[in-house]
């Protein structure tokens, strides 16, 4: 219920700053409200761009220095994430490459922030479409646990990890091994 007084409020308070003669002030409880939705936002918009073929795409969500886990392949810094993208795009046997649009959906956010940074868990579905004159097919299934900081008022992942339950590309199988809990605070 606070959430949604809180979210209430959010949105008077933004159509008010909208008009551009308000100051609007928020206390933190707010600030928080107004995190989440951003961090929600920006992994869905994230999604968005998978099976669209462009690597380059996605570094732009990623501090310098992140480090992202797909399945135990581990890339750090932008340069090797974007190299891991270009490598699923490659890969016939991605889901996002079956032919067809392909779509993710998120499920289940739990975002938790304290001030600039924040840790975010998803349930993730790839679906598929490959004919018009037939269903949609999920084609893959999993978990992501984030971590996040705040960079110049833009939430960016620091630390990602991903891990496929169903679905996984041929060429990931060989690392792959099952990581039923998962949690950042396992590895400090």
């Amino acid at each position: 219920m606070k959430a949604l007084g809180n979210s209430i409020a959010t949105l008077g308070l933004l159509s008010l700053a909208a008009c551009g003669n308000v100051e609007v002030q928020v206390d933190s409880d707010m600030q928080e409200t107004l995190d989440r939705v951003a961090i929600e936002d920006m992994v869905t918009e994230y999604y968005a761009h998978l099976g669209g073929g462009d690597a380059s795409a996605f570094d732009e969500y990623f501090t310098e220095d992140a480090v992202f886990d797909v399945n135990g392949n581990i890339a750090t810094g932008r340069e090797e994430i974007e190299a891991l993208y270009a490598d699923i795009g490659d890969d016939e046997t991605s889901a996002s490459n079956q032919g067809g649009p392909f779509h993710m959906i998120l499920s289940n956010p739990v975002i938790e922030v304290d001030g600039d940074t924040a840790t975010a868990k998803f349930i993730w579905t790839g679906i598929g479409n490959p004919d018009i004159s037939a269903p949609p097919v999920i084609i893959e299934q999993g978990r992501e646990y984030d971590r996040l900081v705040k960079v110049d008022g833009t939430w960016k992942f620091a630390h990602r990890v991903v891990i496929a339950e169903s679905g996984l590309p041929m060429e990931q199988y060989p690392g792959w091994e099952p990581r039923l809990d998962f949690s950042f605070d396992d590895m400090e």
